[in-house]
């Protein structure tokens, strides 16, 4: 039977890439066959994972880049074509959901969420997207968040900026269709470096069907799903991965 999560000669670029649900893709996809860049603001933490990409007998390519900055964006592009001529797989993954009350949300910290969750994507897509439709094909998936769907307290710029990255799914679906397919992972609570701040029960425990966070690996088979040729008739969706969230 064909192996429909054969990721063979393909070269993905992974944003915060260095650890948690990024890491997690980076090592997953490189198991599939691909060839890995792992971007994040820390190169010693890219290094690492470059390091167990390359233990699996695939190359690899860190670059320190802050995600939500659009220079650094355009820098990121050009050394992963630089390095490896084309990428066949963008994931749009770093992103933060600082959780402050409204009114205490000062606009340098609304402006640092809004860039990181969706100008940097937006920027990012725009200039790997067409470069994809040029070479036949690509993929492009957009970490999101149920708080898009079912917006909560105190993190309103987050739930905006994913509700904004979903949007921006869709719409460059349409735009960069039919050899450039566009999708979006609406991610629920997973077992992360952030879930160290959270409290022993909602470590354990969650408002969803599954009743409990997610492990981090257990992003894995979504990823592979958008990335690889499983998923070739699957465009400008927003497929959740959430546990079954309430």
């Amino acid at each position: 039977m064909q192996n429909y999560f054969d990721l063979t000669g393909k070269v993905a670029l992974i944003t915060g890439g260095s650890r948690g649900l990024g890491r997690e893709m980076a090592l997953a996809f490189a198991d599939a066959g691909a060839d890995i860049i792992i971007s994040s603001r820390k190169l010693a933490s890219c290094e690492e994972v470059a390091l167990e990409v390359r233990g699996m007998g695939r190359r690899a390519l860190a670059v320190a880049s802050h995600a939500g900055k659009w220079d650094e964006n355009d820098r990121l592009v050009e050394a992963a074509y630089r390095e490896f001529g084309h990428v066949d797989i963008l994931v749009n993954n770093a992103g933060m959901s600082p959780a402050v009350p409204s009114p205490e949300v000062s606009e340098v910290l609304f402006d640092k969420v809004i860039a990181l969750n969706f100008k940097g994507p937006f920027r990012l897509s725009s200039l790997v997207g067409p470069r994809m439709m040029t070479a036949g094909g690509g993929s492009i998936i957009n970490i999101s968040s149920g708080a898009s769907f079912k917006p909560m307290p105190q993190v309103v710029a987050y739930a905006g900026a994913k509700a904004a990255l979903n949007a921006m799914t869709v719409s460059l679906a349409q735009e960069f269709g039919p050899l450039v397919r566009v999708n979006a992972i609406s991610a629920g609570p997973f077992l992360t470096d952030i879930s160290k701040a959270w409290s022993e029960e909602a470590r354990r425990t969650a408002n969803n069907a599954a009743g409990r966070p997610g492990r981090p690996d257990e992003i894995v088979t979504t990823a592979l799903y958008l990335a690889s040729p499983a998923s070739s008739y699957v465009s400008g969706a927003i497929v959740r991965c959430d546990g079954g969230l309430r």
